[in-house]
């Protein structure tokens, strides 16, 4: 064109000012951002993360694991506490070696499977090997036999030692779990079929720590033998949930709903049908 560069940054810019030009990013990121606002907006939350939607499983690992490095990087102490699940343990595998000492890391929820081995989607014991926190297993399964065996393992001056840790913490991670046909917590032997259409039944969409809840994210009576420690206030720090797919957006828009977390990282789907919903269950 026979102008120089400044020249045209220079006539760019002011046909920018005069309206005449518009740029716009047509890319899935800048896409995810603007879903990640408007999500923000929509339920009150501190954090969202957005995976695009040609990423998949490895998008959600990967925007855990910046979350969590992130945290630790910090200077100042921290108590992180964090669940457990395939989805969190996703993005625990794939972050890089810190050395954080100052930091303290403690669990939410049971370490322990049905059958008294070491859960295996644990995220705290895996986290461990790559960071150099302190960390405080809780040594329960996530959900005990009975109400008296879950009292018994909460007096045991460890755990007692964790649940304090975690009422403190400044920032929590956690899966959410939906009820379904392969709702997690029957896949992994802590509830029965039958157990878990119960909590169906009862209006339950959705758990978090074993916890059990509606569709506006009102939480179901306890049930007595939920061996995880309380969920986290998002009044106290920030309150991160990590979950996507189909099966999981009814839970996840329970969860948001009732303010019981205030982040979230998902998938642009999720995000999308996340938006088209009404944020209260109509009367």
């Amino acid at each position: 064109m026979g102008v120089s560069r400044q020249t045209a940054q220079r006539l760019t810019s002011q046909a920018m000012a005069a309206g005449i030009v518009k740029v716009r990013i047509d890319h899935p990121l800048a896409e995810c951002l603007e879903l990640s606002r408007r999500l923000k907006e929509k339920f009150s939350l501190r954090r969202v993360d957005i995976a695009p939607a040609q990423t998949g499983a490895a998008g959600m690992s990967n925007l855990i694991a910046e979350l969590i490095e992130s945290l630790l990087s910090r200077t100042e102490p921290l108590v992180l506490a964090i669940g457990n699940g395939r989805t969190l343990r996703g993005g625990v595998l794939q972050m890089s070696h810190l050395d954080c000492p100052q930091h303290s890391i403690v669990s939410l929820t049971g370490n322990i499977a049905p059958d008294g081995s070491a859960a295996y989607y644990n995220v705290l014991f895996s986290l461990s090997e790559i960071v150099t926190a302190s960390s405080y297993p809780l040594m329960v399964p996530v959900i005990a036999a009975s109400s008296e065996e879950r009292s018994a393992l909460h007096r045991q001056p460890g755990n007692a030692r964790v649940m304090e840790l975690t009422a403190r913490a400044e920032a929590a991670i956690v899966g959410i779990g939906d009820l379904g046909p392969q709702a997690p917590l029957m896949v992994d032997g802590f509830l029965t079929q039958e157990e878990v259409e119960a909590l169906s039944r009862a209006g339950g969409v959705g758990e978090m720590l074993g916890h059990a809840f509606d569709a506006a994210g009102t939480l179901l009576p306890r049930d007595t033998r939920v061996a995880s420690a309380q969920l986290p206030d998002p009044s106290q720090g920030l309150f991160v949930a990590a979950a996507y797919g189909p099966t999981k957006r009814n839970a996840i828009l329970g969860a948001l709903r009732g303010g019981l977390v205030n982040g979230l990282i998902t998938d642009e789907e999720t995000a999308r049908w996340l938006l088209d919903q009404p944020d209260r269950v109509s009367a």
